[in-house]
């Protein structure tokens, strides 16, 4: 059966790059009938927040992506030391006492001899003797997993064959001084225990998974298919990384983005299909197809959800937004006819509020000095009340015929007077809610 993972660290609120993963993940599950783990990768005590737990949970049912099930990696932590004592028996982890700066230097000293920048596995040639002085000097090293020095090929969901050379590539640290256990072990082993079919995630991963191949390999483990997706940039190619605070889910919601809109774009960006607004999940859980994705950086844009969340509120009933039209203020007997002339006018719903304020308290009217008397006389023929829809043709018709006027100069001159706009809704159904005009009549 198909299982696939979104694995956030509860260190910060999720955004668009996060979202990207979870999506791709979700809908591979759903497409083939299969399961999506929530797995919440905590194990940073100092940084992992139980606030930033609920946050994701939040976040990903605002946008309908529902989990089958949620794992808790700090609640497998003796799985994960028992996967390190394996690889101890098996020679392939060892420990390592280098200082940042230690390694740093050796780095250097390297890509200076025109070598490439790996450990040098100098802990290898370490006594017994010379790790207990470093033990009582320094503390517990860290733990790295011994490669084998050979090439690691996969063939990529996204970004075709793959072939990494192991000697080019540093003995990954598993382990921490300080004990903590590392994504990359961590991972391998859940990935390993949960029958993980499928991992989706960014391409700057892609050295992490040859590493994790051979951790898979060691541990007797079965290799899930991968595929890296492209990093997303800004709108000019420029790095986003600086930027995605300010992209979290919970502030693109603040903002008014629709979850539709949001998952519209990212189902579709960098991949060979058009984005276009999809109206449910299952619309876009059947055009997925991974393999339709490329490796370019991906361009996003947040101005461009703006467009789609308008489209898909112009979709909507008043049902699915009564809520919205309530707390803009509009009476329960107006709500049905302010939802028809408002919804062709807003992006988002917080620009319903706008809308009532002009139906309820009127606008200061536009009216340029050759109109004012065309305006008078205008007003003088509004009929009286109550107003519908066909009111606005009548009156509009009986001031033609007593003024001469016509088209343009007809209806631009009323439409400024009564709106203090030059565009907006159509005023056969804007005017019945207006509501000083409607006192007048």
């Amino acid at each position: 059966m198909t299982t696939t993972r979104f694995a956030p660290s509860p260190t910060g609120y999720i955004h668009v790059g996060n979202l990207r993963t979870a999506l791709m993940n979700y809908l591979i599950a759903r497409k083939a009938g299969g399961t999506f783990i929530l797995r919440i990768d905590d194990t940073d005590p100092e940084r992992s927040k139980e606030e930033y737990v609920d946050a994701i949970k939040q976040d990903l049912e605002w946008l309908g992506l529902h989990w089958d099930r949620v794992e808790r990696q700090s609640d497998r932590l003796d799985r994960y030391a028992e996967a390190a004592d394996k690889l101890r028996e098996m020679g392939r982890f060892y420990e390592a006492f280098e200082t940042p700066t230690e390694l740093d230097l050796k780095r250097k000293k390297q890509l200076n001899m025109g070598k490439p920048p790996v450990y040098d596995r100098a802990a290898l040639n370490l006594s017994d003797a010379e790790k207990e002085a470093l033990r009582a000097e320094r503390g517990n090293g860290v733990w790295r997993f011994k490669l084998d020095h050979e090439r690691i090929e996969w063939n990529d969901g996204i970004l075709g064959d793959i072939s990494i050379d192991a000697a080019s590539v540093s003995d990954p640290v598993l382990i921490r001084g300080d004990g903590q256990v590392l994504y990359t072990i961590a991972s391998v082993v859940d990935d390993t225990e949960m029958g993980v079919t499928d991992v989706v995630r960014g391409s700057d991963h892609v050295t992490n998974t040859a590493t994790q191949i051979q951790i898979i390999e060691a541990l007797g483990g079965t290799c899930p298919r991968f595929a890296h997706h492209s990093l997303l940039t800004g709108p000019q190619g420029e790095a986003l990384s600086k930027r995605l605070g300010t992209l979290a889910l919970r502030d693109l919601r603040e903002q008014g983005v629709q979850p539709m809109a949001l998952l519209s774009l990212m189902a579709r960006l960098g991949s060979s299909d058009p984005v276009e607004l999809r109206s449910d999940m299952a619309e876009l859980i059947d055009g997925f197809d991974i393999g339709r994705f490329g490796a370019a950086p991906t361009k996003f844009d947040v101005q461009d959800l703006f467009p789609l969340t308008a489209k898909h509120l112009q979709s909507l009933p008043l049902a699915d937004v009564a809520d919205a039209v309530a707390d803009a203020g509009v009476p329960t007997e107006l709500a049905e006819p302010f939802w028809a002339m408002a919804r062709e006018n807003i992006t988002t719903l917080a620009d319903l509020k706008g809308w009532w304020e002009l139906c309820r308290d009127g606008a200061e009217p536009l009216i340029a000095d050759e109109d004012r008397e065309f305006i008078a006389e205008a007003v003088a023929l509004l009929p009286e009340g109550p107003f519908d829809g066909e009111t606005w043709g009548q009156w509009t018709s009986a001031v033609k015929e007593a003024t001469g006027r016509k088209g343009k100069g007809l209806f631009m001159p009323l439409r400024k007077a009564l709106t203090g706009m030059e565009r907006g809704p159509e005023m056969a159904a804007l005017l019945p809610l207006l509501q000083v005009i409607r006192a007048r009549g």
